[in-house]
């Protein structure tokens, strides 16, 4: 006769396996405590029971006692549930909406005029001088012990970087479809400028009952040094130069020879950002020079548009692919970079030639035996929505504070992606900007009106109307009132 079905996790789904013999475990180091929950636990035994599992092997693999694997078993078997009694004692001191407030003060608030962050001790130093701020006054020990059970760490924080170009996803997956099928000679390239070349004071300080390197805070500062690297699609290796400076004439002769590498018969694909010497017109005469082309006079090339789109298309040798603005990320050269700054930049140079050599040495040696082509799965996928929910976040909490020029951009963004990325949005998403957006409005008005400069005043209000008259377009009549 086959043996029962277990009703919960079966035994072979667990990370590790029980052999019993004589009842008694094999391995009587069970799983750690961390991984179950008491409920996960208490299923676990009920999943193990119904396996035929010993009662003993059972307690060591879910780490408790003989007695309480058999009473589960029991409670299991009565129907009783696997979920803690009530139990007698005095009531909760705070409620949950006492909980709530304190919360709320501790995360939304700050302990100076507009800055500043709340410290235990220091929260609890105001509290208990006013009690009503939040009509209690909570020891630090009450006040970690609400914020842990929320799983709340205001006190933590991480840089991110907000989507500001309003052509963002256009950029994006041209970059990703590039990736995908990436020509022969795909190059990513950036700088690295103002590398400060520092030296301790004394030598770092190690010994046997040590388990960290004791260095030196004190530094003499020797100048910076500048980086210029390109990183090779195909196999992952890289060409590095270290330049005094980063101004346009470097640029040029560091990119001719990287180029001067390959023949001239091979076209070469470059992946750079927006600087302001990637976008100008003599880097235009320096590829027309390198491709063979005749260069369009400045005056056909006077804008950076101009430049950017000549510079980008595909009837030459070299063609140029830009990241977005704000987009730094889609350029595969970062990685790199990380990985230089945390293998060479942390260590003492006593002159600039001394970190030049560090860094020429590390290239070499990356060239040599750690150097693999990157692999790039990200698709963008989840980025539109939360690119709306980051800027609804924005105006819900500090509309006022948004710098107009940020929030023209902002506005003009979600407008391009009512119109070309609709279904990349969820309707709730939406639905929470418009009521957000409508809210705010009266805000977003007496920024645009308090705005001294005519045409950023002009580009806002049209970007706020283009913005109002998409959602009318997209969700219907309900959205009219908010440009009213």
């Amino acid at each position: 006769m086959p043996a029962p079905q277990p009703c919960g996790p079966s035994a072979a789904t667990l990370p590790c396996a029980i052999h019993t013999c004589g009842g008694e475990s094999l391995y009587p180091t069970g799983l750690p405590e961390a991984r179950l929950s008491a409920h996960s636990r208490r299923q676990a035994i009920v999943a193990l029971a119904d396996a035929h599992i010993a009662l003993k092997a059972i307690a060591s693999l879910v780490r408790c006692s003989p007695s309480s694997v058999r009473r589960w078993i029991r409670r299991a078997k009565r129907a009783q549930g696997l979920h803690d009694r009530a139990r007698s004692g005095r009531p909760a001191v705070y409620s949950q909406e006492l909980r709530v407030r304190i919360v709320a003060f501790y995360c939304q608030t700050q302990p100076l005029s507009g800055a500043g962050r709340w410290t235990l001790r220091w929260a609890e130093c105001r509290l208990k001088a006013d009690r009503t701020v939040v009509g209690a006054a909570p020891g630090k020990s009450t006040l970690h012990r609400i914020l842990q059970s929320n799983r709340l760490k205001p006190h933590q924080s991480r840089y991110f970087l907000h989507i500001t170009d309003p052509d963002f996803f256009p950029k994006m997956e041209h970059l990703l479809d590039l990736y995908r099928s990436p020509p022969p000679n795909l190059v990513f390239f950036d700088e690295c400028p103002g590398i400060q070349i520092l030296s301790r004071l004394t030598p770092d300080l190690q010994t046997d009952g040590m388990r960290k390197r004791l260095e030196e805070f004190e530094y003499i500062r020797h100048g910076t040094l500048d980086v210029f690297a390109f990183l090779h699609h195909a196999d992952g290796k890289v060409y590095l130069e270290c330049q005094a400076d980063h101004k346009t004439d470097t640029l040029l002769a560091v990119f001719r020879r990287h180029a001067n590498r390959f023949p001239q018969t091979e076209p070469l694909h470059y992946v750079m950002d927006n600087l302001s010497s990637h976008r100008g017109y003599p880097l235009c005469r320096l590829v027309a020079e390198l491709s063979e082309v005749a260069c369009p006079p400045e005056q056909q090339l006077c804008t950076t548009g101009k430049r950017v789109e000549w510079l980008a298309r595909d009837d030459k040798r070299i063609v140029i692919h830009y990241t977005p603005f704000h987009g730094s990320w889609l350029n595969w050269i970062e990685f790199w970079f990380s990985i230089m700054g945390r293998k060479v930049l942390g260590e003492s140079f006593a002159s600039p030639d001394a970190l030049k050599a560090a860094l020429e040495a590390f290239a070499a040696e990356w060239n040599t035996f750690l150097a693999h082509p990157f692999q790039w799965a990200y698709d963008g996928s989840g980025l539109h929505d939360k690119a709306v929910q980051r800027f609804t976040k924005m105006l819900q909490r500090s509309a006022a504070q948004i710098e107009l020029r940020i929030l023209t951009k902002q506005m003009m963004l979600l407008t391009n992606l009512l119109k070309d990325y609709l279904p990349e949005v969820s309707n709730d998403t939406w639905e929470q900007f418009t009521v957000v957006l409508h809210s705010q409005s009266d805000t977003i008005t007496a920024l645009i009106e308090g705005e001294q400069g005519p045409r950023r005043k002009h580009n806002a209000q049209q970007a706020f109307t283009s913005l109002t008259e998409a959602l009318h377009d997209c969700f219907g009549p309900t959205t009219q009132q908010i440009a009213a």
